[in-house]
């Protein structure tokens, strides 16, 4: 079976909200244990300063990536993100279509990890390069559900 899609363009801000929370999910301990031992300094120096450099140190930790997924909308090269394409999908690939004749295959071996949310699915290449399809992109449930499957089927999902 072949899913076929209607076309979908990507949205900037969705697209800095998808990658930001994913980087946070990863990589969110590393800043939050950095704070948590600079609070703790606490107990040696005695000093509001620590708790104060420990929320600037978060504040800059998210800043800084978010600087980097919005860098990615403003330059060239990610540019493509956020062209409109239509998804031809298969149990084989998935086929990125910017016209009948012109389109990019993509394996799902090259898809780090998947999400299922409520409204969406979310596939992750790598940090900076996400595929978000909404179920308003599908034409039929059953065409969501088969989607469903083939990322059980390819362990990219869980549930």
């Amino acid at each position: 079976m072949i899913v076929k899609t209607k076309n979908y363009k990507l949205d900037k801000k969705t697209y800095i909200g998808i990658a930001l929370r994913n980087v946070l999910k990863k990589q969110g301990w590393i800043a939050v244990s950095v704070a948590v031992l600079l609070c703790l300094m606490y107990i040696w120096v005695p000093s509001i300063w620590w708790f104060i450099a420990a929320f600037v140190g978060l504040g800059l930790y998210i800043l800084f990536w978010y600087i980097q997924f919005y860098g990615v909308t403003q330059l060239e090269q990610g540019k493509m993100l956020f062209e409109k394409f239509s998804y031809e999908i298969s149990s084989q690939q998935i086929i990125m279509k910017l016209n009948p004749r012109e389109g990019m295959p993509l394996k799902w071996d090259q898809i780090t990890r998947a999400e299922a949310r409520k409204d969406d699915f979310v596939l992750f290449v790598n940090k900076a390069q996400i595929i978000h399809l909404p179920h308003k992109i599908f034409n039929t449930d059953n065409e969501r559900k088969f989607l469903a499957s083939i990322l059980r089927n390819k362990g990219l999902i869980k549930n």
